[in-house]
């Protein structure tokens, strides 16, 4: 079975930020900020082995271009494989009632 190395890239990273920022300070409930931060991550993490098993997204024209959408309580998480360097590239983590098309190519 192939191995997988994760790479976040800072766009994704930042979404992480901003639902953890969200969640704890306009919510206030630093502790479901933590545990959402957690379960994405674990997701993410998870993804290092067998990630085709997930499957691609329906929107286009990522759909096309080979990306994956998972999902994590309220929150898709895109990405895509490289199988030539055995890398999954987590590209955004959007909420799931926020308007994909918009939000995905930021």
């Amino acid at each position: 079975m192939n191995t997988y190395r994760i790479r976040i890239t800072i766009q994704a990273r930042e979404n992480l930020r901003n639902i953890r920022n969200y969640i704890e300070f306009e919510l206030l409930a630093p502790l479901a900020a933590k545990n959402t931060i957690a379960e994405i991550k674990r997701e993410i993490q998870s993804l290092e082995t067998m990630p085709e098993r997930i499957h691609l997204t329906p929107e286009q024209p990522w759909h096309d271009q080979g990306v994956h959408r998972a999902r994590v309580r309220n929150y898709y998480i895109y990405f895509w494989i490289d199988e030539k360097q055995k890398t999954v590239q987590i590209i955004s983590v959007i909420y799931v009632k926020r308007d994909q098309i918009r939000h995905l190519p930021e």
